[in-house]
């Protein structure tokens, strides 16, 4: 729908310049906006580009002059980058979902649903399931038995429930997601090459071929308020215990979170982050793309860890990591600098044995 920028700026606790009755129906970046669309030139190096566009208002940072950019009105803010969260909550059309139940949704009998719960087409709930009020199930979605989803969540096509996960308020997850599949869990009979390899840091094993038996998951999944799954994200469930995932949490598209896992409140996961069994992650952790952390170690309260960092052992709270294996990241970058200079280093140690071969054959 369109907004006047006096409704925009109400909506972000701003107060706009020049002419606020001005109406816009969406939001583009400077050089792709239209007359009718909000510009969303937020620092200086995007404003350049607003001559390249046609845009008539714009976003922009809190001492920006407005008015030398040939703008009708504005909205002025010291952080314009935090606001896009209401200003895309504003535009975002969804994904067009129907309200009520579908006619092809199944519900169990015994399933139990709040007010204003949506169930999109070829969705199923289970017996026992608890949905909470004004949820909204995708379609083809699955909610296992005695599974509980807290109110206001947002489940989109495809996503898998499995039976007793527990989640809190206001859930979100993208296509794909599944929560509560059993934990990548396996013995042997006898003591096996893994158990050897793991006793003696790896020396050569001698535990003979045998199969691997399955060990049940009893323990489920719980996960706390305003979390967000991406697209294709797995959360095992506990052997024992159930895997928990704290309030806050934001994990990004193709992770993984195996069994017995515990993640504290408010972390950020990046794409294709791997956590191993029985890790203990704490509060306001931090992980770039492709971060794998091992089994049955911990990391501390507001780690980050960049793209491709791999920890093997435990990491203090507050630290910031790079690499594989995982070091402070600036003896990263110092061993990174040094083995850049290593080809240098291996011309010059040439250079000193020709001249020291010379110098012999002289003698």
């Amino acid at each position: 729908m369109p907004y006047t920028i006096q409704q925009i700026a109400d909506a972000l606790g701003a107060t706009p310049v020049g002419d606020a009755s001005l109406t816009v129906t969406g939001a583009a970046e400077p050089a792709q906006a239209g007359a009718d669309q909000l510009a969303l030139a937020m620092k200086p190096a995007f404003a350049k580009t607003l001559p390249d566009g046609s845009a008539q208002a714009a976003l922009l940072w809190e001492d920006a002059d407005w008015q030398s950019m040939g703008l009708e009105a504005a909205i002025l803010l010291a952080r314009p980058r935090v606001a896009m969260a209401t200003l895309t909550q504003l535009f975002d059309p969804g994904q067009g979902y129907t309200r009520g139940i579908h006619p092809t949704a199944v519900i169990e009998p015994s399933a139990s649903l709040g007010k204003d719960v949506t169930v999109g087409p070829m969705a199923y709930i289970g017996p026992n399931a608890r949905i909470g009020n004004n949820a909204m199930i995708g379609p083809q979605c699955y909610i296992g038995t005695d599974a509980i989803l807290g109110d206001d969540a947002l489940l989109n096509a495809g996503v898998r429930i499995m039976a007793r996960v527990r989640i809190g308020d206001r859930f979100i997850a993208q296509p794909g997601v599944v929560v509560g599949s059993d934990g990548h869990s396996f013995v042997t009979a006898e003591e096996s090459v893994v158990e050897q390899a793991r006793a003696t840091l790896g020396e050569e094993v001698t535990a003979q071929a045998q199969s691997w038996i399955r060990l049940h998951s009893l323990g489920s999944v719980v996960i706390g308020d305003d979390v967000e799954l991406g697209a294709n994200t797995c959360i095992d469930s506990g052997t024992i215990r159930p895997t928990r995932i704290g309030n806050g949490c934001k994990i990004d598209n193709l992770c993984h979170i195996a069994h017995n896992v515990t993640i504290g409140n408010d972390c950020l996961f990046a794409g294709q982050t791997g956590i191993a069994g029985s890790t203990v992650i704490g509060n306001n952790v931090t992980f770039g793309g492709q971060v794998g952390v091992t089994d049955n170690t911990t990391v501390g309260d507001n780690v980050v860890a960049g793209g491709a960092t791999k920890i093997f052992s435990k990491v203090p709270a507050g630290r910031v990591m790079l690499g594989s294996p995982a070091v402070k990241m600036e003896q990263h970058l110092e061993q990174y600098k040094a083995l850049r200079r290593l080809p240098r280093l291996f011309e010059q140690v040439a250079e000193i044995q020709k001249a020291v071969f010379k110098s012999g054959q002289k003698d």
